[in-house]
C-alpha cells in the first residue's frame, strides 16, 4: 500500500459529490488510493456529517446513493473508538473547531496525516497539523453538473472512483 497517507474531512467530500472547486484533486486522490499509491482515511463521525448535509441540500435518495458510492470507494472509513473520541474532545476544548471536524483532526494528528479540507476553522489549529488546502469557496446549495451523483449519464471520469474488490 502506498506511504502517502491523507484524512478526508466533509468539506472534501461534499466538494467531489457537489462538483466544486477542489473536487478534481479528491478524485486525483480517490484515484492514487485505487493504485495503491496512497491511502485515504475518513472517521464515521465525518461520514455522518456529509449524511445529513446531502440530506438537507438534495435529499434522502441522493444521500443514499451518495453513502453508497462512498463506501464503494478506496477510502477506508474508520469507526471512532475511545482513544479517537477523546483526542477529538480535547481538540475541541480548546479550539473553536466543529465537533465532527475534530475527529478529523485527530485522526489526522494520531495517524501523522495530511488532512483534506478547504474548510478555513481548521486555521484555529495554528499549525499543529499538515493540511492539504482546497479552494475555500462555500459549498454551493445545489449539485453540481459535473457530480458524481448527478445523472446516470456522467462519463466514468467524472464518478467516484470504485474500489477493486470489497474484501472487509
Amino acid at each position: 500500500m502506498g506511504d502517502r497517507l491523507y484524512v478526508l474531512d466533509s468539506f472534501a467530500m461534499l466538494a467531489l459529490l457537489g462538483g466544486e472547486p477542489g473536487s478534481d484533486r479528491v478524485s486525483e486522490l480517490l484515484r492514487e488510493a485505487q493504485e495503491g499509491t496512497a491511502r485515504l482515511l475518513m472517521t464515521w463521525v465525518n461520514v455522518g456529517e456529509v449524511a445529513y448535509i446531502v440530506e438537507r441540500r438534495w435529499g434522502r435518495e441522493r444521500t443514499i446513493r451518495a453513502l453508497g458510492a462512498l463506501e464503494a470507494t478506496a477510502i477506508e472509513l474508520l469507526p471512532v473508538g475511545r482513544k479517537l473520541a477523546l483526542a477529538a474532545a480535547a481538540i475541541k476544548a480548546r479550539t473553536p473547531l466543529a465537533y465532527a471536524d475534530a475527529f478529523a483532526a485527530a485522526l489526522a494528528a494520531s495517524e501523522q496525516a495530511v488532512l483534506v479540507t478547504g474548510d478555513p476553522g481548521f486555521r484555529a489549529l495554528g499549525g499543529a497539523l499538515d493540511i492539504h488546502w482546497l479552494p475555500p469557496e462555500a459549498q454551493r446549495t445545489r449539485m453540481g453538473a459535473d457530480s458524481p451523483l448527478r445523472a446516470r449519464d456522467t462519463p466514468p471520469s467524472k464518478r467516484l472512483t470504485r474500489r477493486k474488490t470489497c474484501s472487509r
